[in-house]
């Protein structure tokens, strides 16, 4: 029972904020409030909005929210997500959009385990929908998963990215963001031994730890100073009883937050004084910016102890993957033995999580793959977020991936992107 009552005490604080904040905005709403012309009410209400709402996004997963895409022949087609594969700890699901030949490029998404759903690469997914056939790795809530269920550590992760891109087929592209890049490679290399022929097409990695010391940044520098035992001490609790998952030693998602907001602790604090101030004097166009980030940002999900811990010691303090020794079920994965999948990295300039130099050393590491398969690109002035959903993503990033898809696929070639071609674009869209 360790740690079980922190946990319910962090929930308990959760919900007793959000109770605070819908009180205060009941009290900033009544009818008797409008007999006094004084500003505090309108502030407090204001106020209570903002708080209720950032503490009921805290423990609510994202609707994807993707109702249609419009196709060639102009018409929106609407989008039915399938579940493709469903396993305790994540499930494989297809964004499928109705009435629509199948495009040739199919594109599997491995989104990162590192406290926030996969819906954080919604944007992403938009973006690919209109050429492409996209699947998703959906990984579920930690607190929600029965002890029963086992463990699920960085070796599981790896072998569910093999399962789901044994049940995609060979002629998948692989795009991992941020944390699970240096897992996907191996996932690929492990692929390369044991089933060759259901190894993907090419392998896009943007913004991951594949050597974490190859440019040292605050996340890096955290894995290096404290230990395993202290990290175990102060980051795992257990589940509470209000949740499936009761009793499942985890690293909770509101744990997680309180340290993503404190890299940055005064930008978020003027975004959400300056939101109470929109909310104050109505305006909804500012409201509605500041909603559209923090609902997502706020939506934290648990992650296992076993998973956290493995990633921590394993690919960042002992750099299993940098060295090109990590192992699955006891066998070593050689990433020397991807020879004929086509590897590229993706880095911002301006990224202070995985800094430029760590996912690019991918590149040495696929010691079997000829110069012709492999290909890097450094965004100048992206950050982290820029690089997967943000403008750099949209307007230069995304046209350089599916461009490396096309030269590595088997499927006819679209013809190639070039600035005569956008000109031309844009002069029909005017």
């Amino acid at each position: 029972m360790k740690y079980m009552a922190t946990y319910d005490l962090m929930e308990t604080m959760r919900v007793t904020n959000q109770w605070l904040g819908a009180t205060a905005e009941a009290i900033g709403a009544h009818p008797a409030v409008a007999l006094a012309p004084n500003p505090f009410f309108k502030m407090l209400g204001a106020w209570g909005e903002v708080t209720e709402r950032t503490f009921a996004r805290m423990v609510t997963k994202p609707a994807w929210n993707i109702a249609s895409v419009v196709g060639e022949d102009g018409r929106d087609h609407l989008v039915k997500i399938e579940h493709v594969v469903t396993k305790p700890f994540g499930d494989l699901i297809h964004f499928n959009v109705t009435d629509r030949p199948l495009k040739d490029r199919k594109i599997l998404l491995v989104a990162p385990m590192s406290g926030h759903y996969a819906t954080l690469l919604r944007s992403t997914v938009v973006s690919l929908l209109p050429e492409a056939e996209v699947y998703i790795t959906d990984w579920h809530n930690a607190r929600d998963i029965p002890v029963s269920s086992g463990k699920f550590d960085i070796e599981d992760y790896t072998l569910y990215i093999v399962d789901f891109m044994k049940e995609m087929g060979p002629d998948t592209h692989l795009i991992a963001v941020c944390q699970p890049a240096p897992l996907a490679l191996a996932a690929t290399a492990y692929l390369a031994e044991e089933d060759p022929k259901a190894q993907p097409r090419s392998l896009t990695l943007i913004g991951g730890p594949i050597d974490p010391d190859a440019a040292a940044t605050d996340v890096t520098d955290f894995g290096r100073r404290v230990t395993m035992g202290q990290l175990e001490e102060t980051a795992i609790q257990r589940v509470g009883f209000k949740y499936n998952g009761v009793g499942r030693m985890v690293y909770p998602g509101l744990l997680q937050l309180s340290s993503f907001i404190s890299m940055n602790s005064d930008r978020h604090a003027s975004a959400f004084k300056e939101h109470i101030m929109a909310v104050s004097r109505d305006d909804i166009g500012a409201q509605a910016k500041h909603n559209k980030f923090y609902d997502e940002y706020l939506a934290v999900m648990d992650m296992t102890a076993e998973f956290y811990l493995s990633t921590v010691e394993r690919i960042f303090k002992g750099r299993e993957i940098a060295e090109n020794r990590f192992t699955v079920n006891g066998k070593t994965v050689d990433l020397g033995k991807i020879t004929s999948v086509a590897v590229k990295s993706v880095e911002g300039a301006e990224d202070d999580i995985s800094a430029p130099g760590q996912c690019i050393a991918a590149l040495d590491l696929c010691t079997g793959l000829p110069d012709s398969k492999k290909a890097s690109h450094v965004e100048p002035g992206a950050g982290h977020y820029g690089i997967f959903a943000g403008k750099s993503w949209r307007n230069n990033i995304r046209p350089l991936v599916l461009d490396f898809i096309d030269e590595n696929s088997d499927a006819p070639k679209p013809a190639k992107r070039t600035k005569s071609n956008v000109a031309v674009l844009k002069k029909k869209n005017a």
